[in-house]
C-alpha cells in the first residue's frame, strides 16, 4: 500500500498485531491439466526443479519423456531432477539403470548448448577426482556452461559430487551464494511471502426500513385528521362563509410551510437518535473497555497499533490517541462485526485497519474530523419558519372555532370537538408521514453512504492487493535464497573445523521449522518458514560431526549454534514417529547421552486444497527438508557402525553403482 511520500511500507511483517501462522497461496502457474502436452508437463516440471520440489518434477519430466517428448535441454532438467537432493544410496535400482541409460544416448543427440550441458552433468557423476587433470578438464567444461546451468548442476548435484572434484567448485559456489543471497531486496520482500491472502473489501450495509408500521397507520390517522378538520371548517364556513374561506386558506398555507420546514428539523434529531441507538457501547475510557472474544479484542488492539503509528504532525501521540478514542472504539466493533467468521484472522483485514487509521488522520489534517458535517445542521432560519408556521396554524385554528361559535352553541361544542380530534388525529398522522419519510430518506443515505464506502475500501483494497503480489517473492526466490544460505552454512562450519571435501565421506544437511514461525506455501510446493533450523551432520572417518543453528530467514541472521561430536557405535538407533496431527518426529538415541528429538514436520492435513494428496504432499515436504536422505545414511550408521561407511564411500564406488 502507498504511504506518504510515496514510498511502501510493510503492514504486517513487523507488526505486533496478531499471530500469523500460515498462508497458502494460489497460484495456476503450476496447475497440470490432465490433457496436457508433453511440453507443457515438462515446462511445469522444470518450474517445480526450481522451486525445489524435484520428486513431481521427476514424475512430470519422466511422463513427458514417455510420451516421446525426449531432447538434450529435457534429459538435462530430468537429470537434474533425478539427483537433486540425493546421494547414489538414495537412488532405487530401476532409477540406476535409467540414468545408466540415458548416459549412453548422449551420444545421439545433435551437437549443441544443451547436449553440451548434457554431456558436463555425466562428467560429474563418472569423475572421482583421483586424476586431477581429468578434474581440472570436468571444471573448465563446467566453467564454460552459461552461468544458470552451472549453478543448477552445482546446487542439484550437491550430494553425488565427489570430495576432490567438489573441493576444486566449491569457492564458486560459495561466490555465487554470496552474490545471490540478497538478491531482488529479500530483506524488504520476504515478509509478503508469508502474509496471508487480505480478504475483500465490506462496508456496514444499510439498515432495513422499520417504516412498515406507519406506512399502514397514514391513511387511516390522515383520514380522521381531515374529517375532523373538514367538519370545523364546515362549521365555520354556516357561522361566516367569507371568513371562513380565508381563515381555511390561511390554514392549508401554515400547515404546508410547518410541514416543508419541519421535516428537515425532525429528520435531524431522528437520524441522530437512531445512529445513537444502533451505536455499539463506548465506555468513557480505555480503562474501562472490558474484555471480549478474541478477534474482537485482536482487531480493537490493531486499532490502537496503527492509529499510533499514524499520528498527524504536531499531535503528541498519547493525545492523538485519547482523542480518537471513541472513533476507535466504534470502528473497532463494526469492523469486527463485519468479518467475525469462521478461519479469518486479524492480519488479513490489517489493509482495512491501515487504510482506516490514515483516513481518520488525513481528515483530522482537512479539519472534518470532529466538526458535524453541514448536513447534519438545521439552519435556524429553517427552524424559526417552521416555528412561524406552526403559530399560524394554531392560531388559524383557533379563529376558525371563533367563527363557527357563531353558529350558537351547538356549533360552538362541535367545533371544539373538531378541533380537538382534527390536533390528536393529525399529530398522530404527521409523526406517521414523517416516519415514513424520514425511514425512506435514512434508507437512501445509508445506501448511498454504503456504496461510496464500499467503493473507496475497493480501490484501498485493489492496491494493497496489487502491492502484495508485487512484493511477493516467487517460489524459485525463495528456494534460491534458502539454498544460499545452506552453503554459507555449510562452508562456515567446513572453515570452522578447517575440514575440505576430500575429508568428508558424506554428509547431510536437515532443515526444519524453528519455533515461533510463520509458515506459507503456493498450492502443491512445500512449506517455507520464516524461521529454520539447520542441522547439519558431517561424516569423517573419525566420526560424526553434529552442527545446528537457527537462521532467521528475513535477514539471513544466525543464531544459537550448538556443536556436539561422536564416534560412528555412540548413535544407537534412529526413529521416526509420524503423527496425523502433529507431523513428522526425528529421534536420534545416543549410547551416552539422552535422545534427540527433532521436529521435521508439523502437521498440515487442514491446510491441504482438496486436489491435494496428503501422502504425496507429505513426501514434498519431506525431500525440501533433507529429511529422507538424512534418515537413511543415519539408520544406516546407527546400524552397522563404521562399517556402513566403509563400504558405502562414496569415494570409493564406481562411477554408476551396479544395479
Amino acid at each position: 500500500m502507498n504511504f506518504d511520500g510515496g514510498g511502501t511500507q510493510n503492514l504486517a511483517f513487523d507488526s505486533t498485531v496478531g499471530i500469523q501462522a500460515e498462508v497458502v497461496h494460489n497460484p495456476t502457474v503450476n496447475l497440470v491439466h490432465p490433457d496436457a502436452t508433453p511440453q507443457e508437463k515438462y515446462r511445469v516440471g522444470v518450474r517445480f526443479l526450481e522451486q525445489g520440489v524435484p520428486s513431481r518434477a521427476r514424475d512430470l519430466m519422466s511422463d513427458a519423456i514417455a510420451h516421446g517428448y525426449d531432447t538434450p535441454e529435457v534429459r538435462f532438467h530430468w537429470a537434474l531432477a533425478m539427483l537433486s537432493g540425493r546421494s547414489y544410496h538414495d537412488l532405487s535400482a530401476e532409477e540406476t539403470g535409467r540414468l545408466r541409460h540415458a548416459s549412453g544416448l548422449v551420444r545421439g543427440y545433435p551437437a549443441g548448448e544443451w547436449t553440451e550441458a548434457l554431456v558436463v552433468a555425466f562428467e560429474l557423476l563418472t569423475t572421482r577426482g583421483s586424476d586431477k587433470d581429468d578434474t581440472d578438464r570436468v571444471r573448465e567444461r563446467l566453467h564454460s556452461l552459461p552461468v544458470p546451468r552451472r549453478d543448477a548442476l552445482l546446487h542439484h548435484f550437491d550430494l553425488v559430487l565427489t570430495g576432490a572434484l567438489k573441493d576444486s567448485l566449491w569457492a564458486d559456489s560459495r561466490r555465487s551464494a554470496e552474490a545471490s543471497r540478497f538478491a531482488g531486496e529479500r530483506r524488504e520482500r520476504v515478509w509478503a511471502y508469508f502474509d496471508p491472502e487480505p480478504i475483500g473489501a465490506r462496508a456496514t450495509a444499510p439498515r432495513p426500513s422499520t417504516a412498515a408500521e406507519g406506512r399502514a397507520a397514514l391513511p387511516l390517522r390522515a383520514g380522521l385528521s381531515l374529517l375532523a378538520f373538514a367538519v370545523l371548517w364546515l362549521l365555520a364556513l354556516t357561522a361566516a362563509p367569507a371568513t371562513a374561506l380565508l381563515e381555511l386558506l390561511l390554514a392549508l398555507g401554515a400547515g404546508w410551510a410547518a410541514a416543508k420546514f419541519g421535516r428537515s428539523w425532525w429528520y435531524e434529531g431522528y437520524r441522530l437518535k437512531s445512529e445513537k441507538e444502533n451505536e455499539p457501547y463506548v465506555p468513557s475510557s480505555p480503562e474501562l473497555v472490558f474484555r471480549e472474544d478474541g478477534f474482537t479484542d485482536s482487531v480493537r488492539h490493531a486499532f490502537d497499533d496503527y492509529f499510533g503509528a499514524r499520528v498527524p504532525q504536531g499531535v503528541a501521540p498519547q493525545q492523538w490517541l485519547d482523542q480518537t478514542f471513541r472513533m476507535r472504539h466504534i470502528l473497532a466493533s463494526e469492523t469486527a462485526a463485519l468479518y467475525r467468521e469462521s478461519r479469518v484472522g486479524v492480519e488479513r483485514i490489517i489493509w482495512l485497519i491501515n487504510y482506516l487509521a490514515e483516513d481518520t488522520r488525513a481528515r483530522y489534517v482537512r479539519g472534518e474530523l470532529f466538526d458535524q458535517p453541514a448536513r447534519d445542521r438545521t439552519p435556524a432560519g429553517t427552524k424559526a419558519l417552521c416555528v412561524g408556521a406552526l403559530a399560524v396554524l394554531a392560531v388559524t385554528a383557533l379563529a376558525l372555532v371563533r367563527t363557527a361559535a357563531h353558529g350558537g352553541f351547538g356549533a360552538t361544542f362541535f367545533a371544539l370537538l373538531a378541533v380537538g380530534g382534527a390536533f390528536w388525529a393529525g399529530r398522530s398522522a404527521v409523526f406517521a408521514w414523517l416516519k415514513v419519510t424520514g425511514e425512506a430518506r435514512r434508507l437512501a443515505e445509508e445506501t448511498d453512504r454504503y456504496q461510496r464506502e464500499l467503493a473507496i475500501r475497493q480501490v484501498a483494497f485493489q492496491n494493497y492487493k496489487g502491492f502484495l503480489d508485487d512484493q511477493r517473492p516467487s517460489e524459485q526466490e525463495m528456494e534460491t535464497w534458502l539454498a544460499c544460505d545452506k552453503t554459507l552454512f555449510v562452508d562456515e562450519v567446513l572453515r570452522h573445523y578447517q575440514l575440505t571435501w576430500r575429508d568428508l565421506i558424506t554428509h547431510t544437511l536437515l532443515v526444519t521449522p524453528a519455533r515461533p514461525y510463520m509458515r506459507g506455501r503456493v498450492k502443491g510446493g512445500p512449506w517455507r518458514y520464516s524461521r529454520y533450523s539447520f542441522r547439519l551432520f558431517l561424516v569423517t572417518q573419525d566420526g560424526i560431526r553434529e552442527v545446528s543453528t537457527d537462521l532467521d530467514f528475513a535477514d539471513g541472521k544466525r543464531s544459537g549454534e550448538q556443536r556436539s561430536n561422536y564416534r560412528f557405535d555412540a548413535l544407537s538407533s534412529v526413529q521416526v514417529t509420524e503423527r496425523d496431527r502433529a507431523g513428522y518426529d526425528l529421534e536420534l538415541i545416543l549410547t551416552n547421552g539422552p535422545a534427540r528429538n527433532i521436529r521435521v514436520k508439523d502437521a498440515d492435513t487442514h491446510q491441504l486444497a482438496p486436489e491435494e494428496d496428503a501422502r504425496e504432499m507429505t513426501e514434498i515436504n519431506l525431500n525440501a527438508a533433507g529429511f529422507i536422505h538424512t534418515f537413511r545414511l543415519l539408520e544406516g550408521i546407527a546400524a552397522e557402525g563404521k562399517g556402513w561407511i566403509d563400504r558405502n564411500n562414496p569415494n570409493d564406488l564406481p562411477p554408476f553403482p551396479a544395479d
